[in-house]
């Protein structure tokens, strides 16, 4: 018997991705997304043959239209949130960023707990920018948060998730680091650029990305929606933080391609202004510490291995 899963986001990337690893469990998904983003089952990305895809009409500042939907869910999981890195971060750009995570989240928490059946779980994204740049210092679940924007803007959506904590309800917050797929994200926008023969180190190079591959995102994300233990931050990235350096030279290796073209830190900061600081240029070395003691085991634990599999012709 399956089970019954809210899921938001799932157009995006991670979302996508994680219908699919639930389509041999017959279950039953609930798929929130706004009226003018509905697809049939048949139009849907990746087409599940086993789960069954109930369309819920959601805005994610105005919330669920028919709540009746949700009553009695074995779990919401919240991956909803527009992308960070989709335009310069102006003023504005700031205000929908925090709005689709923060407002957003505090809406659906909102209406989850007028339930009288309550989901058992809310498995809600976060990200490692709550971390800050830390340098080459190893930061796990128990490191201090910063106190930049997205470390602020991490940090408020997880608070978010406490009302319903509160009542009861079990709580896991998804800290993910660079997602990495040949499909989507960070990666494929790399790709071009580097088959070209064009890549290059991105400033100094010495500044840790914490990844993880798509296929062990979605894992993890069962993983801890299966163990009823697992209550609060996890970071979701590979034991295998590398610098930008090491991930620059593992691409091209892959690729079969020269990297020859450094990118200068005043060229990315000229181009992208503070984003290019938070999202390229500061130095991240995470490690999953809480993932891994729950049990969990990497499929891709290391990127060399991952982009010779990723990439293969």
């Amino acid at each position: 018997m399956g089970s019954r899963i809210a899921i938001t986001g799932s157009s995006g990337l991670v979302g996508a991705a994680l219908i699919l690893k639930l389509d041999d469990r017959d279950n039953e998904l609930f798929l929130l997304r706004r009226p003018s983003s509905k697809k049939s089952a048949q139009q849907n990305r990746f087409q599940p043959s086993k789960a069954r895809l109930r369309d819920v009409s959601w805005d994610p500042i105005r919330g669920v239209e028919d709540l009746s939907q949700l009553e009695g869910l074995d779990a919401v999981v919240h991956l909803a949130g527009r992308s960070i890195a989709s335009k310069r971060w102006s003023s504005n750009e700031k205000r929908l960023l925090r709005d689709s995570r923060v407002a957003a989240t505090a809406r659906l928490v909102e209406q989850l707990s007028t339930l009288s059946l309550k989901p058992k779980l809310l498995l809600s994204a976060s990200a490692i920018g709550i971390y800050g740049n830390s340098g080459e210092q190893w930061i796990t679940e128990a490191s201090p948060r910063s106190h930049d924007f997205l470390a602020d803007l991490a940090f408020d959506w997880e608070q978010c998730g406490l009302k319903l904590q509160e009542q009861g309800v079990r709580v896991v917050h998804a800290r993910l680091g660079i997602v990495l797929s040949s499909n989507g994200g960070a990666l494929a926008k790399m790709l071009p650029i580097f088959k070209l023969g064009l890549g290059g180190v991105v400033g100094h190079g010495r500044q840790y990305w914490s990844w993880i591959s798509l296929n062990d995102c979605c894992r993890a994300l069962i993983h801890l929606w299966e163990r009823e233990n697992c209550v609060g931050p996890f970071n979701l990235t590979s034991p295998d933080a590398v610098t930008n350096r090491d991930f620059t030279k593992a691409l091209a290796v892959a690729l079969h391609r020269p990297a020859f073209f450094p990118v200068p830190a005043f060229a990315l900061r000229l181009a992208m202004g503070e984003m290019a600081d938070a999202l390229l240029l500061s130095s991240c070395r995470v490690r999953p510490d809480r993932l891994e003691e729950s049990g969990f085991v990497f499929e891709d634990g290391s990127l060399s291995s991952f982009l010779a599999k990723e990439l293969q012709s």
